[in-house]
């Protein structure tokens, strides 16, 4: 039996917790703020807490050093209904153990408990990072929350990072973001698109070369890793890289070393390197157009930037922001329908396409409540959820799908990786069997191989339509 200590100010959170913890074995006690808690330890001596951010009074964040040093260093889990990269960063970086956003489950509580108590080896944390004002990526799903949490677990070493996900995902914000809370956040950030290169003088525009190297050559030139000495290189697009350049890569990732074109001798390089792709590199392995043994160098840690339209509830915050950036503080009014129009969009371009829409609304409005009439035409009917590329398969997508839905899961979470992807598959389905049949349910259910009852009964589930139906049919 271990002994729990619960700090949040929500007594219903307190109690259930409480209850759960206890029937699971162990001696709980709860406090409701900062000060109840200290009181609490001079008589308790917990082996885990459960802290909230949010408590009246002194918050349970800038609290936590000293609660912890009260409790011999026991290990805090954070809890918050109020997650966003800059408190999860500073979570982690003060040593805490877990983070959970509310709303969570018991049994993901219990978990993250029972892995606190868990032995393990003493680890030193890594001093505070002082945090940035703006830049940082947006999001309160919570797919987005287990990004941030990666962010907050990387920024303070000094591992490579391969950030994967669509194109206008914001993977280049991530990469920022990595970037200005680690240690070399005073160093810089050199941002390098490897499909936008000439692939001619690719090596020389990394590496650099020496008066005479080539052609044209006439005086020495710094390379882009040379530019980004003491801080980070940002390789994106990093499936494009031609395969002669990939041996060289991989041996700056290996020896910390490079040799300039033209020249034989090698340069020392401090340099971290993020990278990133919309690519699925292990199928580009199998086609012989990426090398494995760089694969894994490149993938010591990886993070996985969900598409928007596996976060929908972002779109709201989302949009303020974005239209902070357009107007400033004279912000027009969103109405529900404006709203709503957002969320049923697929938004195959992601952020981005997002970003886009909202500042195009923003222009036609005048000033006005945004509506739904004022958003641009999509880009792509909704049937073109799964959009497929035209050198890529139908099964090719959606493995790797899989694949990148896999490497965001955590462990010890229980998924919803089924209902995900019969999400993802079922709308366009429904939608495009429906449009083909003009709404003609009967009709769309025999092509289906469905009764009219089960297809009702998937219509509502998956797009929320009612009992009736158009045309009488």
């Amino acid at each position: 039996m271990s002994r729990i200590l619960i700090v949040d100010d929500e007594p219903s959170i307190c109690w259930s917790l409480r209850s759960f913890l206890t029937d699971e074995g162990h001696e709980v006690e709860a406090a409701a703020s900062v000060e109840a808690a200290e009181r609490i330890l001079d008589r308790f001596h917990p082996e885990a807490m459960m802290l909230d951010v949010r408590l009246p009074g002194e918050d349970g964040l800038t609290a936590m050093p000293r609660l912890q040093q009260r409790a011999d260093q026991a290990p805090v889990i954070v809890m918050t209904a109020f997650g966003d990269l800059p408190t999860a960063v500073r979570a982690m970086q003060q040593g805490a153990f877990d983070y959970l956003v509310k709303p969570f489950g018991l049994e993901q509580a219990a978990d993250a408990v029972s892995r606190a108590l868990a032995p393990a080896p003493a680890e030193t944390s890594p001093p505070p990072i002082p945090l940035a004002e703006s830049g940082e990526p947006i999001g309160v799903s919570p797919v987005m929350q287990r990004v941030f949490k990666q962010i907050a677990l990387v920024a303070g070493t000094d591992v490579p990072v391969l950030i994967t996900g669509e194109t206008g995902t914001g993977k280049e914000l991530v990469a920022q973001s990595v970037h200005r809370h680690s240690a070399r956040r005073d160093g810089p950030f050199v941002p390098v698109c490897l499909a936008a290169l000439n692939p001619a003088v690719i090596e020389s525009e990394l590496f650099g070369h020496v008066r005479g190297a080539f052609t044209g050559a006439a005086e020495e030139r710094r390379g882009l890793f040379e530019s980004a000495e003491g801080g980070t290189i940002f390789l994106d697009e990093i499936g494009e890289t031609p395969l002669a350049l990939q041996v060289k890569l991989l041996r700056v990732l290996e020896s910390r070393q490079f040799a300039p074109v033209g020249s034989g001798l090698l340069r020392p390089t401090n340099v971290r390197v993020v990278a990133a792709t919309n690519r699925s590199l292990s199928e580009s392995i199998l086609q012989g157009e990426f090398r494995e043994d760089l694969y894994h160098r490149l993938r010591v840690f990886p993070i996985d930037v969900p598409p928007l339209r596996e976060r929908p509830e972002d779109i709201p915050p989302l949009v303020e922001h974005f239209l902070q950036l357009a107007v400033g503080s004279r912000m027009p009014p969103l109405t529900t329908g404006f709203l709503t129009a957002l969320r049923e969009r697929n938004w195959p371009g992601n952020v981005r396409e997002l970003r886009n829409a909202v500042e195009c609304a923003a222009v036609l409005s005048r000033g006005g409540p945004l509506q739904a009439e004022h958003l641009p035409r999509p880009a792509s009917t909704p049937q073109n959820v799964t959009s497929m590329t035209a050198s890529r398969g139908l099964d090719a997508e959606l493995v790797a799908w899989v694949g990148r839905a896999i490497q965001s899961a955590d462990p010890g979470e229980t998924g919803d990786l089924y209902r995900r992807f019969l999400q993802l598959v079922e709308r366009p389905l429904l939608q495009t069997v429906l449009a083909h049949t003009h709404q003609n349910r009967t009709a769309a259910a025999r092509l289906l191989g469905l009764d009219r009852a089960t297809l009702r009964a998937r219509l509502k589930a998956v797009l929320g339509a009612d009992d009736t139906e158009p045309g009488g049919t």
